[in-house]
């Protein structure tokens, strides 16, 4: 007979899950939910990435790259952070968590992880790279790196269980260009639109690479398409946490307006999450009238001008096709 009593499962020995995404997925309501957890079983790191990516001496991201915007890195209070001091912090916190018998959540996105132009040959942040011996010149810790797209060598990447997050491009590049422009920009001091950061290419060609390698298997694959999350919440946050082996319970979907710290953690990229620093739960979305596609058009015209509109258009047809090969992945509620 079965036993009447639950048995709370053992995190401590489990891979930290890994929630690669793109800008606007949702992905912040997503990790609102896993966060109502920090209490018993999680530890969750936000975006540990984008430190490295955009402030560190290693920066991939051009944003506030150049000697004019040294004020801007230095005032972030990430100007020395390198990939390999991100790595080490998940690390510690992993250790952290273990001692309290918690897993490690985290959520960032994916284009942190890859040069804007990539390479047929490995490139390493130099920080996780070690020098050739006779030579003196970087070199990949491991022949199987050659091909690695990313910055990660391969055998951190497989420290991680990489689940994945996508949304329509039509939903999430306005909702990334509304950002970057006033009033928003004011707060996010992201004061330009930049389609190189939409981020569905770099998702798809990671997770290519990880099928490659056998890091994910696609019988495991776990990927969840934001508009499933928003129409039942409740079906797809119970079928993600059963594919990444943690124990779902219905309220982690309720929770107080500011709590759980959150604010406090999203603090270094102000004005991307008011939303869900200001929610309350995640519960399924009310019916609303479908657009058409020049009626979607019609409205970026009216909110940003038609250069901005034909921009997000631009860039939403440009990432539609890496969006249509992300979605066959799905999971199906």
């Amino acid at each position: 007979m079965p036993s009447s009593t639950t048995t709370t499962p053992s995190y401590g020995t489990q891979k930290p899950i890994f929630l690669a995404t793109h800008p606007r997925a949702c992905s912040t309501a997503f990790e609102r939910v896993m966060m109502t957890r920090s209490d018993d079983a999680l530890v969750c790191l936000h975006e540990p990435f984008g430190d490295a990516f955009y402030y560190g001496p290693e920066r991939l991201g051009r944003r506030f790259d150049g000697e004019g915007m040294r004020g801007v890195r230095e005032g972030s209070g990430f100007a020395e952070v390198t990939f390999a001091d991100v790595v080490r912090g998940i690390e510690e916190a992993r250790k952290g968590a273990e001692l309290e018998n918690k897993r490690i959540f985290i959520k960032d996105i994916t284009h942190y992880l890859l040069p804007p132009t990539p390479s047929h040959t490995s490139q390493l942040a130099p920080s996780l790279s070690f020098p050739r011996k006779g030579y003196g010149t970087l070199s990949s810790s491991s022949s199987e790196d050659h091909t690695n797209p990313t910055v990660l060598p391969l055998h951190i990447l497989r420290r991680y269980q990489f689940t994945f997050l996508i949304r329509h491009p039509r939903r999430a590049i306005p909702s990334y260009y509304r950002c970057c422009v006033p009033p928003l920009s004011a707060a996010t001091g992201f004061d330009y639109f930049r389609a190189d950061e939409a981020g569905y290419r770099e998702l798809r060609v990671f997770l290519e690479f990880l099928l490659e390698k056998g890091v994910v298997s696609r019988e495991e694959l776990c990927v969840v398409d934001a508009d499933d999350l928003l129409d039942a919440p409740e079906a797809v946050m119970r079928r993600y946490c059963e594919a990444v082996g943690f124990d779902f319970r219905v309220g982690m979907l309720r929770w107080g307006e500011g709590g759980d710290g959150c604010g406090e953690k999203f603090e270094k990229w102000k004005g991307f999450h008011e939303d869900a620093i200001g929610s309350v739960g995640l519960r399924p979305r009310g019916k609303k009238q479908e657009k058409s596609e020049e009626e979607e058009y019609q409205g970026w015209v009216q909110k940003y001008r038609k250069e901005g509109a034909d921009l997000i258009r631009e860039t939403a047809e440009k990432n539609l096709e890496d969006y249509e090969f992300l979605k066959q992945f799905k999971m199906v509620i």
